[in-house]
């Protein structure tokens, strides 16, 4: 049994959870770092959610151990946790203002910190104006953005984003970037779970990838990146390709030409070879994976 160390502000340990005989989450096991952006991904019914609700002790875990800033959860622990829901859940009734400081009150935060940091933190989304509205009378990008903001506004040493981009536009998407970045700069660690891989791509240090409840990736992006890159180039050039050794294959494309290399030759030769040729190189680029395809080639791989 892995115990805390002081080097992780979460644990799971070979957790796994059933329902009605179908495994959700099967022994799967990560960590997370102090102070580190972690994403959280996979395919829809991957076991994401179910993982997030046995950290946040919603559900409890058929087998292993979950360990939340450094003990098991507790109700001293869960006010030092801001959380993200899928599934939102503010009271329609209740105005912007009144649900910021409400919540917060329950985290056991002063009323007169809690009034001043909703204040604040509506200022930044430009909600200011909208402050006194019912939360049923919000679009649904502005209920996005209050429910973001009460996951936040205790100022919680730990902060867990299940979807927080949906149904935002890109100026919002970009302003809750900013304060997750911000976040993180504090000393504060988030866990990220999102669908949009270019969101994780430009936000996170470390991830795990899960599938059908069973762990397929796990550790630093740009390690997975390099792990899966197809030893490609991207080159424009004036004037025509000469024949260049050590090439598998070449796609050409209306502004660009990709260059797969064999295995044996590296990029430096082939610059090497295109100087010796006396060919001008406007762009000479080593092509690594995105997310989006490492995702795509992972889940197909276990399907």
């Amino acid at each position: 049994m892995k115990q805390f160390t002081g080097e992780n502000a979460v644990i799971i340990d070979k957790v796994s959870k059933s329902f009605n005989g179908s495994m959700a989450v099967n022994s799967v096991s990560f960590d997370v770092r102090p102070g580190e952006i972690f994403g959280l991904i996979g395919p829809n019914g991957a076991g994401k959610t179910t993982t997030i609700r046995m950290m946040m002790d919603v559900i409890k875990p058929d087998s292993g151990n979950v360990y939340i800033l450094g003990e098991r959860l507790n109700e001293h622990t869960k006010n030092r946790i801001g959380y993200l829901p899928e599934e939102r859940g503010l009271y329609r009734k209740m105005t912007v203002i009144d649900s910021i400081i409400y919540l917060g009150k329950l985290k056991g935060v002063d009323i007169h910190i809690i009034k001043n940091r909703a204040e604040i933190l509506l200022d930044r989304v430009g909600m200011v104006p909208h402050k006194s509205k019912k939360i049923e009378e919000l679009s649904k990008g502005m209920g996005q953005s209050i429910q973001f903001l009460v996951a936040i506004a205790h100022d919680p040493q730990l902060v867990i984003l299940d979807e927080p981009f949906a149904g935002l536009d890109p100026v919002n998407t970009e302003i809750i970037k900013e304060i997750i970045l911000e976040l993180k700069d504090q000393g504060k660690t988030i866990i990220l779970s999102t669908h949009r891989m270019n969101e994780i791509e430009e936000l996170c240090d470390r991830i795990f990838m899960i599938n059908k409840g069973q762990s397929v990736l796990y550790g630093e992006l740009l390690d997975i990146k390099s792990r899966y890159k197809n030893n490609s180039i991207l080159l424009r050039i004036q004037g025509e390709l000469p024949e260049l050794q050590g090439i598998s294959s070449i796609n050409k494309y209306k502004d660009h030409i990709e260059l797969f290399c064999g295995a044996n030759t590296s990029p430096h030769e082939i610059v090497s070879q295109l100087i010796g040729f006396g060919i001008k190189i406007d762009k000479f680029e080593v092509s690594t994976p995105s997310l989006h395809d490492i995702f795509i080639q992972v889940v197909g791989g276990h399907e």
